[in-house]
């Protein structure tokens, strides 16, 4: 088991601390996805083409109600690196009661909201008829999950942002054990438990969530984690609103790029269900693959934001420039990686996704040909925004998203479709992203995005800055006000 510790990120070389901090977090998308994968062979191949345009179309929603909430546990994740960074475990714990209350409270409503609006969402998606009612016995399920998922997300970013990525990746690959182990088992039935067919693929993720969640929470208890809030702090789950109105304010417009990223999937699988099983089919399975392309740029992107913002908190901003630098060239080496096989083996691999035969395989091949390229240029627009965001500076990227996304992809899509068909809709992918990229460039290199802060009155960190040629100091020790009690609340981000 990992050491449940914060790290300092505003020492040592940037590439091999940015690329050693990122390698959990890679590891553990590629868990996640993998585990999507594997859902999706046993549904996609034993349950029907229906079942897998039905789970696509449920996992974007899925995807958009994590997406709702990622703005405030990015926040969090934010203030917590500032924090460490400036060497105030206080306020770290400080932002982690107040951000926990108001998180968990949202996880809650967003649930019981949910449950009787699936059906009504999956119509709206223009979900095919065939795929309706598998559609909504998943959803359904995976509303239920939702506070397991949430808090868990957001306790891995809390960690990020303290410098530990060893410690999400363990218990999320305890998820992946889990969801993996128990999907056969409720999907067909096995043993004592009854035979839930789609459902039971979303129960699998609800009760692989909830054991590693609670297994996350006894462990950092139990190992007394710097960041764990002891009974004689509990006054700080309190929401304190200076902190609160910087999770809503700077939340907000993060949460906004999630919600619009979601909602233009929506419309374009939207699009997709127009052209039949076949299409969709190919098209949900591409995403599969697709979620494996986009890792390395998502890891790099989550791995700056929490580097920078140390060093935003110590004021080193020689080093905030050079994560950006080495999280470019990190995105371009390890995206084009996996770029590769792809578009060689194509075939063969959404084979494992689609049976044998289907036409949906060479539909598939074909969409990869086309839209796979725009991964590199999500990855640099991915990064350029995770380290402008750590400053506070949240509403600049969020136009570029606007704009990449509505006034660009999703009308090329759907504007061009007359004359080029479906390619229009795949052609719109490489397209936006090269836009939002050249865009996210343009602000880092002239945009004032470092003079942005998180809280409101908080002092200048160019006046605490570390001069460069001056190695910074490891940590110094917090002293306990109770030994027996020490830990850190462990809850945050997405």
């Amino acid at each position: 088991m990992p050491k449940t510790s914060t790290h300092d990120l505003t020492r040592g070389a940037i590439a091999p601390t940015l690329l050693v901090f990122a390698l959990p977090i890679l590891a553990g998308n590629v868990l996640q996805s993998l585990n999507g994968s594997v859902n999706a062979v046993w549904v996609g191949r034993f349950l029907g083409e229906e079942a897998l345009v039905a789970t696509a179309n449920a996992n974007n929603i899925m995807f958009f109600l994590l997406g709702s909430v990622f703005g405030i546990g990015m926040a969090a994740t934010i203030l917590v690196a500032q924090a460490i960074g400036a060497r105030d475990p206080v306020q770290a714990r400080r932002v982690i009661g107040s951000s926990a209350t108001f998180f968990g409270a949202i996880s809650l409503l967003v649930a019981a909201a949910g449950l009787p609006l699936a059906r009504h969402i999956l119509t709206w998606m223009g979900t095919p008829d065939a795929s309706l009612p598998l559609a909504e016995a998943y959803l359904q399920v995976i509303f239920l999950a939702v506070p397991f998922l949430y808090m868990f997300a957001f306790i891995s970013a809390v960690l990020r942002g303290a410098g530990d990525t060893r410690t999400p990746f363990v218990f999320l690959a305890l998820v992946v054990v889990i969801d993996i182990i128990v999907n056969p088992v409720l999907i067909f039935g096995l043993g004592p438990f009854p035979e839930m067919g789609i459902a039971g693929s979303a129960g699998a993720t609800l009760v692989a969530n909830a054991c590693s969640l609670a297994a996350l929470v006894a462990w950092l208890r139990w190992r007394r984690h710097p960041l764990w809030i002891p009974r004689g702090e509990l006054r700080a789950y309190v929401p304190d609103f200076a902190i609160v109105r910087a999770l809503v304010v700077k939340g907000v417009p993060m949460g906004l790029q999630m919600i619009l990223v979601s909602l233009a999937m929506l419309v374009m699988i939207s699009m997709v269900n127009a052209y039949g099983v076949d299409t969709a089919s190919a098209y949900g399975a591409t995403l599969q693959l697709w979620t494996y392309v986009q890792m390395p740029a998502m890891a790099m992107g989550a791995a700056c934001t929490s580097m920078a913002a140390q060093n935003v908190g110590a004021g080193r901003w020689d080093r905030v420039d050079g994560t950006m630098r080495v999280g470019v060239a990190f995105n371009f080496l390890l995206t084009g990686l996996l770029i590769a096989p792809l578009l060689l083996f194509g075939e063969s691999i959404l084979s494992l996704f689609l049976p044998p035969g289907s036409p949906s395989i060479a539909a598939g091949q074909h969409i990869n040909l086309v839209a796979i390229w725009s991964f590199l240029f999500f990855g640099v627009n991915f990064v350029v925004s995770g380290v402008v965001r750590s400053t506070g500076a949240v509403v600049p990227p969020l136009l570029i998203l606007v704009f990449a996304l509505w006034g660009i992809r999703v009308p090329f899509a759907n504007l061009l479709q007359p004359a080029l068909g479906a390619d229009a809709i795949w052609l719109s992918f490489p397209v936006s992203a090269l836009c939002a990229m050249l865009l996210s460039l343009a602000y880092y290199r002239w945009g004032q995005w470092r003079e942005a802060r998180m809280l409101a009155g908080d002092r200048d960190t160019d006046a605490m800055a570390i001069p460069a040629e001056v190695p910074a100091q490891p940590p110094a020790p917090v002293a306990d006000p109770c030994p027996r009690t020490r830990a850190a609340d462990a809850v945050a981000g997405s």
